[in-house]
C-alpha cells in the first residue's frame, strides 16, 4: 500500500504468492548458512521484497505478514511437519534425503496446512507453482502435488 490506496484482490494474491516463494526460499537459505530467523527475515524484507534489480526487472512485493508467519510457524513445527511430510514419501525416501529445494517447500507448505486457514487445495496450487519455479522442466511438481495432497488429506481431513 505504497500509494494509500486499497490493494486490489489480485495484487494481494500476487503478493502472497511472492510470500510464499521467499519463504521456501528463505528456509533453504537457513538450512545451508548458520543465520537465524531473524538474520534471514530482515534480509528478505530489506533486499528482496521489492528489489529493483536493474532497469527491467524488479522482485515482487510479498506479504510481509504471510512471509513471516510461514517462517516461525516452519521452525517452531519443524519436526511435526517433518514426520507429516516422511508419512507422505515413499519409504525409500526420507525427508533428508530429498532436494533441500523441495525439502524447504514441504516445511513452509506444512506450516500453511496445519496452522492457517488457507484451504488446502489453494496451499496445494500455491506450492506447486513455485516448484514449477525452481524446476520448470523437471517431473518436481508432479511430485510436490502428490505428496502435499498427502499431508493435506492428514492435516484437515474434513476438507475432502
Amino acid at each position: 500500500m505504497t500509494s494509500g490506496k486499497p490493494l486490489s484482490g489480485n495484487k494481494k494474491r500476487q503478493m502472497k504468492s511472492a510470500a510464499r516463494l521467499y519463504a521456501v526460499q528463505a528456509l533453504f537459505q537457513m538450512e545451508h548458512s548458520d543465520q537465524t530467523l531473524d538474520a534471514v527475515r530482515l534480509e528478505f524484507l530489506d533486499h528482496r521484497f521489492g528489489a529493483e534489480l536493474d532497469e527491467a526487472h524488479d522482485m515482487i512485493e510479498g506479504d510481509a505478514d504471510l512471509f513471516g508467519k510461514l517462517l516461525e510457524d516452519a521452525l517452531n513445527h519443524q519436526s511435526q511437519i517433518d514426520q507429516m511430510t516422511d508419512r507422505a514419501l515413499v519409504a525409500k525416501w526420507p525427508i533428508n534425503r530429498i532436494d533441500p529445494t523441495i525439502r524447504a517447500l514441504f516445511r513452509a507448505a506444512g506450516a500453511e496446512l496445519t496452522h492457517s486457514d488457507t484451504p488446502p487445495k489453494v496451499v496445494i496450487m500455491e506450492y506447486v507453482d513455485v516448484a514449477k519455479s525452481f524446476f520448470p522442466e523437471g517431473r518436481e511438481p508432479k511430485f510436490v502435488n502428490a505428496v502435499l495432497d498427502h499431508m493435506a488429506r492428514e492435516a484437515k481431513p474434513e476438507a475432502f
